[in-house]
């Protein structure tokens, strides 16, 4: 199965799971017009979540029934070397309060490797895509697209940071470098989540980092960022989505930001697929 053939249906595959998908959440989304008064209710997101993945996995038995699904709401089915790995809402402290930014991801890992990647952000109209060796694009469907270029910003003091938040820097004890890093570049916003990094695979922005992720948060991106011909890896500089923390970036600038990040000697903390 590990041909370019099958990396394009399976491809195909990904976008019919996110044209229903997109139904399910955009619907959950408009219905939850939320007002919060003293704290987030976070109960119709858990619904809308597990609704969402329940819709994926129901494709993916029918259509790849030989394939292992690791997802954030249900946990590891079946045992395969491709394994698809699904983060039903990704942003759901967004989706609760009514900010578009959300997305659902799918991403397929074979023999270790992420090949296929979607990222579906429906409230934004907008999907990214990538299949290993195809390239990366971003539209709203297969038809309309165009294909992903990250930026060629080579210097620090002309780049542009988009991370999450500033607390899990202070709990891996790299909140300095974090800052060091921020007074080093031209500019940082906190578009947070995944379009932190479907922005760097369009060339938006140079510089994508997180210092504590899931697998479900990252598998999909990977595909994104490197078709588009960026860098994606853990905050030790290893390839993939398996370390835990990510940094992504446009490739020119990667080396120096890990060593501005100062991550690079921290002991790795490897989060395989659950079996």
């Amino acid at each position: 199965m590990g041909s370019m053939a099958s990396h394009s249906d399976d491809l195909h595959l990904a976008h019919l799971m996110a044209e229903a998908v997109d139904e399910v959440t955009l619907r959950r989304f408009h219905s939850s017009d939320l007002v919060v008064e003293t704290k987030p209710d976070l109960t119709p997101v858990t619904d809308a979540d597990k609704r969402a993945e329940e819709s994926i996995r129901g494709h993916l038995g029918r259509a790849r029934p030989r394939d292992a699904v690791y997802g954030e709401e249900f946990g590891t089915s079946g045992h395969s070397d491709r394994t698809w790995i699904i983060d039903p809402i990704d942003g759901t402290k967004n989706f609760v309060r009514g900010v578009p930014v959300w997305a659902t991801l799918i991403g397929l890992v074979e023999e270790g490797e992420v090949v296929v990647g979607m990222v579906s952000a429906p409230a934004l109209n907008r999907r990214w895509w990538a299949a290993k060796d195809q390239g990366a694009y971003v539209g709203r469907s297969l038809a309309q697209s165009r294909r992903l270029r990250v930026s060629k910003v080579s210097r620090l003091e002309d780049a542009s940071l988009s991370y999450s938040s500033l607390t899990g820097w202070r709990e891996n004890g790299h909140l300095d470098g974090m800052l060091n890093l921020q007074d080093r570049i031209w500019r940082s916003r906190g578009y947070g989540d995944f379009f932190s990094y479907t922005l760097l695979a369009e060339g938006a922005v140079d510089i994508a980092t997180e210092p504590e992720l899931n697998l479900y948060d990252m598998a999909a991106l990977v595909p994104l960022v490197t078709e588009a011909g960026g860098r994606f890896t853990s905050l030790q500089g290893e390839d993939g989505p398996f370390g835990g923390n990510a940094l992504a970036t446009n490739s020119l600038l990667h080396d120096e930001v890990l060593s501005v990040l100062g991550t690079l000697d921290d002991e790795p903390t490897p989060t395989p697929i659950p079996r």
